[in-house]
């Protein structure tokens, strides 16, 4: 360790040379490596699907049909649905940043009784089917009644509850994004500000909010990405009266069979995403700096003072009110059968009598778990990658690739599973009838979490630690294992923990992919409450209080994983 130092001693004032030259050619190589194995990812489970599918709505008749792009985009409708996509999301997002900031500094720098399992349960929405969720905002909300309009939307009753859902789903990639680099960040840059004669909220804008700046940014894109591509909450709570894109192509792929204009509105997507994404990049380059990283157990302590013991509290009745409340009902009703309160639906989950699958409600827990864990395997790995080839940054093609990253966030589920259907059917990719199509699609939405979350964490290690181990003669596997893994190991758990519960709650590509014997508890819950009757429903709620405690459970097994930061170089 001590040469380790002498080495990076060394490199803060050795003038670049041929050595320089070099080095630049060796991490240039080794950025290639790093990229191929994300690239061959997306390109055979991503790129091709969807442009199958894309090109099958497009090229009809043994004709393109470039004429229906300009039908599209005339009609008055269909810009009202993007008016209203756009400013839902942009909404949603600030809405989510808002009220999940205090609870990022909380959970990241505030030691209470607990602190973990708060943690972990605040994550259960994200895993949640919309549907689900959405009937309980229904429940609670209603849909009658008219508020207030703003910047030419109404905001009534509906678009109340649309924007308090999101919320509801999006609070933990704030908190868990954000607070994630928080607690890492060193203290005493701040504390040394308000020696200086700062106050605390100047020495917070001055020293700690430019250093969260790109965490915030990422938090900030996955939000609002999420909220552009809603589909279960706009679908339930929006009506007839409301509609997103997402909605829009299920829409026309499933109810009127229009393929044409479902592949138009998928390219509207794309070049909406990739704006978004263009602007993203942009921002992050402006902030992105080196910072001296902690153990996040030295950053924590208990609340000082009186504004941090208010904080605290208006954070713990936010949790309570926006997540513990729904949740809360949903629990309720799966308790309340016709005969008063008790576990006849529990018991139902072991048997087919229902006739809604092949095989008992309960297996689909088995499964969905199965399926999350390899998906979580394969988003670390591909993520990971990618990350470490990010970090290594050069030029348009490295910012060009971190984009691609991002892209199954911004698509259509409905355009990805039925791309698998379509394109994922003749040798060497024949998996139309594999169990794994399932956690591959979990994987693609998984591993930009992977990418988002260990992506700040690592642009933030000094790149001089990097070089001086190479001086050392460590390779680049060497350097990543004994530099930079031990800096961001939390940084991996987050993500995995990310990945596991993104990739055990996605429904909206599964529903296409699963199989009939082989269905995922959100796949369960949505053909449950597909069907008529007391029963059907009751069985959803008791399945999808299961996979609430299923997901808490995991989680805190996350939490309970203390790793140490970068204190130790």
């Amino acid at each position: 360790m001590s040469a380790l130092r002498a080495a990076y001693d060394r490199g803060t004032r050795t003038p670049r040379g041929t050595g320089a030259a070099a080095g630049g050619v060796r991490r240039a190589g080794v950025r290639a490596a790093l990229m191929a194995l994300p690239l061959l990812f997306f390109a055979a489970f991503f790129a091709y699907p969807v442009g199958a599918i894309v090109t099958r709505g497009l090229h009809q008749g043994g004709s393109w049909q470039f004429g229906r792009i300009a039908d599209v985009a005339g009609d008055a409708g269909i810009r009202h649905v993007l008016w209203f996509t756009c400013w839902q999301a942009a909404a949603s997002t600030g809405l989510t940043l808002l009220v999940a900031l205090p609870g990022a500094y909380a959970f990241a720098r505030l030691d209470f009784p607990g602190r973990r399992l708060l943690r972990a349960v605040v994550t259960v929405p994200f895993v949640l089917p919309t549907v689900v969720a959405g009937s309980a905002f229904l429940a609670l909300l209603g849909r009658d009644g008219f508020t207030d309009s703003l910047f030419g939307v109404r905001l009534d009753t509906s678009v109340w509850a649309i924007l308090i859902a999101h919320v509801f789903f999006n609070y933990a990639v704030v908190v868990r994004t954000v607070g994630g680099l928080w607690a890492q960040l060193d203290p005493a840059q701040e504390e040394a500000a308000r020696m200086l004669g700062a106050s605390r909220f100047a020495a917070w804008r001055r020293v700690t909010l430019p250093a969260l700046g790109p965490s915030v940014a990422a938090a900030a894109l996955m939000v609002f990405l999420f909220t552009f591509t809603s589909f279960g909450v706009i679908q339930v709570l929006g009506g007839p009266m409301y509609s997103t894109l997402e909605v829009e192509i299920y829409r026309q792929t499933a109810e009127v069979f229009d393929l044409p204009t479902a592949a138009v509105l998928t390219l509207l997507q794309f070049a909406a995403v990739a704006a978004i994404l263009a602007l993203h990049g942009w921002t992050v380059r402006r902030r992105e700096s080196a910072l001296r990283l902690v153990d996040p157990a030295l950053t924590a302590h208990r609340p000082r003072g009186a504004a941090e013991r208010t904080l605290l509290g208006a954070v713990l009745a936010v949790v309570g009110v926006l997540i513990l409340l729904p949740l809360g009902v949903l629990v309720a009703r799966s308790f309340d059968t016709p005969s008063g309160y008790g576990l006849a639906f529990y018991r139902a989950l072991g048997s087919t009598d229902g006739g809604t699958f092949s095989v008992a409600p309960w297996q689909t827990v088995g499964n969905s778990l199965r399926f999350a864990a390899i998906a979580t395997v394969i988003a670390l790995a591909v993520g990971g990658l990618a990350a470490a080839a990010l970090v290594r940054r050069a030029g348009r093609l490295v910012r060009g690739f971190d984009a691609l990253l991002m892209l199954p966030l911004g698509t259509s589920a409905v355009t990805v599973g039925f791309g698998f259907l379509i394109a994922l059917d003749k040798p060497p990719l024949d998996l139309r009838d594999s169990w794994l199509l399932v956690p591959l699609a979990q994987a693609l939405v998984g591993t930009p979490f992977v990418v988002r979350v260990m992506l700040p964490v690592l642009r933030a290690v000094d790149e001089r630690l990097r070089e001086a181990a190479a001086v050392l003669g460590a390779s680049p596997w060497r350097v990543w294992r004994e530099v930079e893994l031990p800096l961001v190991s939390r940084a991996v758990a987050i993500a995995a923990g990310f990945a596991f519960a993104v990739s055990l709650g996605e429904f909206g590509a599964t529903v296409f992919i699963a199989r009939p014997d082989d269905p995922t508890l959100p796949v369960a819950v949505a053909r449950l409450l597909g069907r008529a009757g007391a029963l059907n429903y009751g069985q959803a709620m008791a399945l999808s209080t299961v996979l609430m405690v299923v997901c808490a459970a995991s989680l805190l097994v996350l939490e309970s994983l203390r790793t140490t930061g970068s204190g130790e170089l």
